[in-house]
């Protein structure tokens, strides 16, 4: 039984150079760094630039895929004009800030780039 605990003992030992080591989990943290981590800032940053720069009249999508303006604003939480109603009432939603996926470019504006 002492005999198989001193063999492990002795090929544990022998587990290379600790620089290589080193050197190896250094590549995996900078691999890691610039597939997951970078690119997650830069979108993380992204996004916050997006909803700090929402104003009222912007056309926004939201994460559920709903197209609408901003009518209003109130710290965060957005009122947005989803579709005319009948007659002379709006349909408005009021959602978070944090559900606006992305801005849209005016009709006006698309139209002109058609052309």
């Amino acid at each position: 039984m002492i005999a198989i605990l001193l063999a492990s003992e002795s090929s544990s030992s022998d587990s290379g150079n600790p620089l290589f080591t080193l050197i190896f989990f250094g590549a995996i943290f900078g691999a890691m760094y610039f597939l997951l981590l970078r690119p997650q800032r830069r979108r993380l940053k992204e996004t916050q630039a997006l909803q700090s720069s929402i104003a009222v009249n912007d056309e926004v999508v939201l994460n559920s895929g709903i197209y609408g303006y901003i009518t209003a604003i109130e710290d965060d939480v957005l009122w947005v004009d989803i579709a005319d109603g009948h007659g002379s009432e709006r349909i408005e939603i009021r959602v978070a800030r944090g559900s606006v996926a992305r801005k849209t470019a005016p009709a006006a504006e698309s139209d002109q780039k058609k052309k």
